[in-house]
């Protein structure tokens, strides 16, 4: 049944991102789980879905993309951020010469271009934890005009994450998190941030939006979720990573990104929102034994996938 879906709010912090912080993006981001990709290309294989043109929507600097172009003729990575960009096309190697990297909206999705992307001629939509900043409505309507009849779109996203039970006084750093969620995060959380952080039960789909875009089969939708068990997100050594690279990556998330606009005197001292959770962190390792110099974070992600047909 359709519902009514609430009114879009376009993100504003990724896109404004200059090619100094998408730099500090791609080094602090980590990869995803080679399953996650595994599960999208074989999904998209086993219904009939073509291997020749991709699109990574939201591809910030190539994440991604890169793992998946490989698979197909041609690939583009399209991203509304001209830091982002342009970072992706400097990190570009000679392996990735079926890869163009474009500025271009997920409403757009390659339409503005020059040439633009044809109709009916893309076999492969992904999103990799960017779909909660879409319009959806617009969205649905242009996957459905560029998709071959038979693509796919698969859409993806870590969700909340949480403290790994192994981790020395694992309950007590959970808490912490829980804490500064509501003492400085929550107030600088989007609609987007609040999708994701509910693993997209709650993302407008192309049959519940308010004018369904009928080229999906309802039937066909799969959703695979990976609890916190499962690893989601590789690059992560098994011992977790060390209080710095945390720091790194948890700063690159757009509603910590925000708090520190709204603090730029804090950042970097004592009272950064960062610093003082890992302060905090530090001290309840080393109430737990843990010997100065070793502490390390680790986490334990949830995700989901979500992979929609086109009929064909």
């Amino acid at each position: 049944m359709a519902q009514s879906e609430p009114q879009h709010q376009v993100e504003k912090t990724f896109r404004a991102y200059n090619e100094d912080q998408a730099e500090m993006y791609a080094q602090s981001r980590l990869n995803y789980s080679p399953e996650v990709y595994k599960t999208i290309l074989d999904h998209h294989k086993a219904t009939g879905g073509q291997m020749n043109t991709l699109i990574d929507i939201g591809c910030g600097p190539g994440l991604a993309t890169r793992p998946l172009a490989p698979h197909f003729t041609k690939a583009f990575g399209l991203d509304p951020s001209e830091g982002m960009i342009a970072k992706a096309r400097s990190l570009s190697t000679e392996s990735d010469t079926n890869i163009h990297f474009e500025v271009s909206t997920a409403e757009e999705l390659g339409s503005n271009l020059s040439p633009r992307i044809e109709d009916a001629s893309v076999d492969l939509i992904t999103a990799a934890n960017a779909a909660h900043w879409f319009n959806l409505p617009p969205f649905w309507r242009a996957a459905a005009r560029v998709l071959k009849p038979g693509g796919t779109v698969a859409l993806w996203t870590s969700g909340g994450a949480l403290v790994h039970p192994e981790m020395p006084n694992a309950d007590a750093i959970q808490k912490l998190f829980d804490w500064q969620y509501i003492e400085y995060v929550k107030p600088y959380l989007t609609p987007g941030n609040i999708i994701a952080r509910e693993a997209y039960v709650n993302l407008p789909l192309p049959w519940t939006i308010s004018d369904p875009v009928k080229d999906f089969e309802e039937s066909a939708f799969v959703r695979r979720d990976w609890g916190a068990g499962e690893q989601f997100q590789t690059g992560v050594p098994e011992e977790g990573v060390t209080l710095d690279t945390f720091e790194k990556i948890t700063g690159t998330g757009s509603a910590i990104t925000r708090w520190r606009q709204d603090h730029p005197d804090l950042v970097g001292t004592e009272k950064d929102v960062l610093r003082v959770i890992r302060r905090e962190i530090e001290r309840l390792l080393h109430e737990a034994g843990v010997e100065k110099g070793k502490e390390r974070v680790k986490g334990a992600m949830q995700g989901a996938v979500l992979l929609f047909k086109k009929k064909a």
